[in-house]
Formats: C-alpha cells, structure tokens, sequence
C-alpha cells in the first residue's frame, strides 16, 4: 500500500521544540523529493521545506535557522526538526513525496504552539 504517514505533532508551547517524522510504504522512497507543508485556519498551504533526492534542501524564509529537515533513506523517513516555536507555527503539517509524476500528501498532523 502506498502511503505517507506523519506523526509527531502536539501541542508544546512557545519557545519549544519538536520533531515531526513522515514514515512511507509502497514508494521507491530514494527516489522522490520529499518535503514539509503546513497550513494554518485560513490560510493557504506554504512549504515549509524541501530535501532532494540528491539531499539538497531548502526552507521558507519563515522557517531558516529554526526547523531542519532531514530524510533516511534506509529507513525510508524524512524528519522535520523544529526548534523554537512560535504562534505563527501552529498549523496542520503535511508530508509530501515528488518523483516525475507522481505526488503523495500524507494526511497531516496537528502542531499547536501555544502557552
């Protein structure tokens, strides 16, 4: 069965760390280009960040120096380590998987930074 599964998410409060972890199943997972999305209440979906096949990466602007992305390829994860939070953070985090034409969304896990 082919499929992203993310866990990790919860609520921490501000000035807090966490790590989200995307786990697939079915994908030649070295292969895609996985990345981070998030979507806050009213909001449009944004990257957060982006590793490549090759392992390059990339992060918004919002996130640098704070959240770090990371893949496994043994183990066919991609971490999101994210490190001082804030309220602007709080959203549903997506992991997402790229290769040519194919594009899986994992269903989303709830992070909520708040006192």
């Amino acid at each position: 069965q082919v499929q992203l599964v993310e866990s990790g998410g919860g609520l921490v409060q501000p000035g807090g760390s966490l790590r989200l972890s995307c786990t697939s199943s079915g994908i030649a997972f070295s292969l895609y280009h996985l990345a981070w999305y998030r979507q806050a209440p009213g909001k449009q979906r944004e990257l957060v960040a982006r590793v490549t096949s090759g392992g390059n990466t990339n992060y918004a602007d919002s996130v640098k120096g704070r959240f770090t992305i990371s893949r496994d390829n043994l183990n066919k994860i991609v971490n999101l380590q994210m490190s001082s939070l804030n309220s602007e953070d709080t959203a549903v985090y997506y992991c997402n998987a790229v290769a040519n034409t194919r594009e899986l969304w994992g269903q989303g896990t709830q992070v909520t930074v708040s006192s």
